[in-house]
């Protein structure tokens, strides 16, 4: 439960959860399962923590020593292997840990259906061949195979965008069947069991990979990259032989119980225990977490500190903010309203850390009212077209007054008229579309299934989304109308200097949130013969990168065929948009070699696909104030396009600052 730090203490689990146990679910006909064998006993199963290694190297018992060396610290204490600490308890679109059953008093799992059983030798042994490509173009691809990676930060974005992508099609193929929600549970199950994790000892100070200020919407997402163990208690410490040598390595403050958070600097943290819902209340005990932080304030030795804060689009969610590295200044007990007595924890942030929870307050602030926003040169540049969210400009660098004349606009403008080449998709829903309904035309039209999920998100990256259109029966409402709805980020344009004008958003993105459309005038190719100045503010719908040809990757570990954008079957299209003179936010995006966003052709008002609309979602999860980039591409002019049209887009130098950079775009 996300607002309890002792799941145990409150009856929610079928067996105690112990820091060095992993118990994860079973799930009969995931990757293997017998899907014909019943049982009635608890859906739990002991999966040992591991990562895989190279053919030259052996697996090693933990470290005797951390990241970060406890200071003065006579004690060798040997680290703990990250349990694989499941179940996790948020849920998506809606659902609550306060509905969390334990698993075998849960419905029973409506499963995507199999091949028969005559075939089922033959299917499996395909599968495992299958599994083990999957494996090695991962491990290729993300650079899993070491926790000590010489590139831990793409390693970390790899596996939480592996996991989102997978988690995203487990929930979209159990909707058809009218299944369980627990996505998040099942897609975390089956990274497990191909060992698809990193940082998988725990340590004390900052996990590689993982920066002050990354968030995260699910547990499970912290126990894969290493940052938080447990999915469930607030506490993760690393054992020892003796009990007094016990040390706190990452708290979570998600409101479970009376914490003091509102200062940015300072966190008063109550312990654990004591606060059952479903058992008598009683003082907390100097056992366990307690004890490790007890032991940390007197060891002082750093401590992760994890914060919560509201998810601004889901009323029944909150996200999980890194702060950064704490010490324990302080212990005492006090009396907590239930008239027990709770052990209270003074922490301390370490000076010279980058924004964590403070930007999230900033944020805020700016949102509720954007005159507050400090060096704001224009508090709507849209001049009012988004109405849902004026577009801030901002210059907190030199003395850059603003961009070029321009005229804001939320849509594309064709010069010439466009060929019917089919006619528009037309459902005959009563009210919205439903996931698994057969007689759903704009489904069928997408492969049988809605291309996002019940909250808005884009669930795979495809050659082409068809949205309802006007002649559609389905509300306004229906969830296959995302992106012809407009923006609905609150924006920022703000000077970069070496880069000219970006674009970064002041709320939090989660991967698959739709972000823009690409405005301004379709150009036909013909009449491409502007110069390089005008050719910045121009879109080619040119390869769009490695990074976003990955993004399905998580999900291939479920299908037998993959209906992925690849470069193989990546489809050139003909559409230039200029946004020199009229165009919106996305005029602003720059280009990096290791990109948040991607572009996604999308349909729903005519029937010529070689012009559709250029939207673009977040691959990853994107904190506020974090410049938003897509790859430009890599080839000079446009594929299929020379002559004078090369003339017209030369190669440029690159400053993304990527370790991946390519020098030239």
């Amino acid at each position: 439960m996300e607002n309890s730090e002792d799941e145990a203490e409150n009856g929610k689990l079928p067996l105690e959860l112990e820091p060095l146990r992993s118990l994860a679910p079973k799930f009969p006909t995931i990757l293997g399962y017998d899907v014909e064998t019943q049982s009635t006993d608890p859906l739990l199963v002991y999966a040992t923590p591991s990562i895989p290694c190279s053919s030259s190297e052996q697996p090693q018992e933990a470290p005797a020593s951390f990241s970060l060396p406890l200071p003065n610290s006579p004690v060798p204490i040997k680290a703990t292997p990250i349990s694989a600490a499941y179940p996790t308890l948020q849920h998506e679109d809606g659902s609550s840990d306060e509905d969390y059953k334990p698993l075998h008093k849960q419905k029973k799992t409506t499963l995507p259906k199999r091949a028969k059983r005559p075939q089922q030798a033959e299917k499996s042994n395909d599968a495992n061949i299958k599994r083990r490509s999957i494996r090695r173009n991962l491990d290729n691809e993300f650079n899993l195979c070491s926790s000590s990676s010489d590139k831990p930060k793409e390693s970390v974005e790899g596996i939480l965008m592996m996991f989102d992508s997978l988690r995203r099609r487990v929930l979209q193929l159990d909707e058809k069947e009218d299944a369980s929600r627990r996505a998040d549970l099942k897609a975390g199950t089956i990274m497990m069991q191909n060992n698809l994790r990193i940082n998988n000892h725990k340590m004390i100070g900052h996990v590689p990979g993982v920066e002050v200020g990354d968030i995260f919407f699910f547990r499970i997402e912290m126990c894969i990259v290493g940052l938080h163990a447990p999915a469930m208690g607030g506490i993760d410490y690393i054992s020892s032989k003796h009990k007094d040598e016990t040390l706190a390595v990452c708290i979570i403050s998600s409101g479970g119980y009376e914490n003091d958070d509102d200062d940015t600097d300072i966190l008063v943290y109550t312990g654990q225990g004591g606060n059952s819902r479903h058992k008598e209340k009683h003082d907390q005990k100097l056992e366990r977490g307690n004890l490790a932080l007890m032991n940390s304030k007197n060891k002082k030795n750093q401590i992760r500190v994890v914060r919560s804060a509201q998810d601004p689009f889901s009323n029944s969610s909150k996200i999980y903010i890194y702060d950064g590295l704490y010490r324990i200044e302080d212990t005492w007990t006090d009396t907590a309203k239930n008239g027990f007595n709770v052990f209270k924890y003074k922490l301390r942030r370490e000076p010279g850390q980058p924004d964590g929870i403070s930007l999230w307050k900033m944020t805020e602030k700016w949102k509720a009212n954007p005159a507050t926003r400090e060096k704001a040169i224009l508090l709507d540049l849209s001049s009012k077209v988004e109405d849902l969210s004026p577009v801030c400009l901002v210059n907190d660098v030199d003395d850059e007054k603003g961009p070029s004349h321009f005229s804001y606009v939320a849509g594309v403008k064709y010069l010439r008229p466009l060929r019917k080449t089919k006619p528009l998709q037309c459902c005959k829903c009563p009210s919205v579309c439903l996931p698994g309904d057969p007689n759903c035309s704009c489904a069928q039209q997408n492969g049988g299934d809605l291309p996002y999920s019940s909250s808005g998100l884009l669930v795979q990256h495809v050659p082409m989304v068809y949205e309802c259109s006007s002649n559609c029966q389905c509300s306004h409402n229906c969830r296959n109308r995302i992106t012809q709805k407009g923006i609905k980020l609150n924006f920022e344009v703000y000077w970069t200097g070496d880069r000219g004008w970006g674009l970064r958003s002041w709320d939090p993105i989660r991967a698959g949130t739709f972000i823009c459309e690409y405005a301004g005038e379709i150009v036909d190719e013909t009449r491409m013969d502007i110069d390089v100045e005008e050719d910045k503010y121009t879109f080619h719908a040119s390869y769009p990168g490695d990074k976003a040809l990955s993004w399905n990757l998580g999900a291939e570990l479920l299908e037998e065929k993959s209906t992925a954008v690849t470069s193989e079957n990546f489809k050139k299209l003909p559409i230039i948009i200029r946004a020199n003179n009229e165009g919106n936010v996305a005029r602003f995006l720059n280009h990096s070699c290791s990109p948040n966003l991607l572009w996604q052709a999308v349909q729903y008002d005519h029937g010529d696909d070689s012009y559709p609309h250029i939207m673009f979602f977040a691959m990853e999860h994107i904190p506020p104030m974090t410049e938003l980039t897509y790859d430009y591409g890599t080839r000079g002019a446009p594929p299929g396009f020379e002559g004078k049209l090369f003339k017209a887009c030369k190669l440029k130098s690159c400053l993304c600052g990527s370790k991946h950079c390519r020098g030239l775009f």
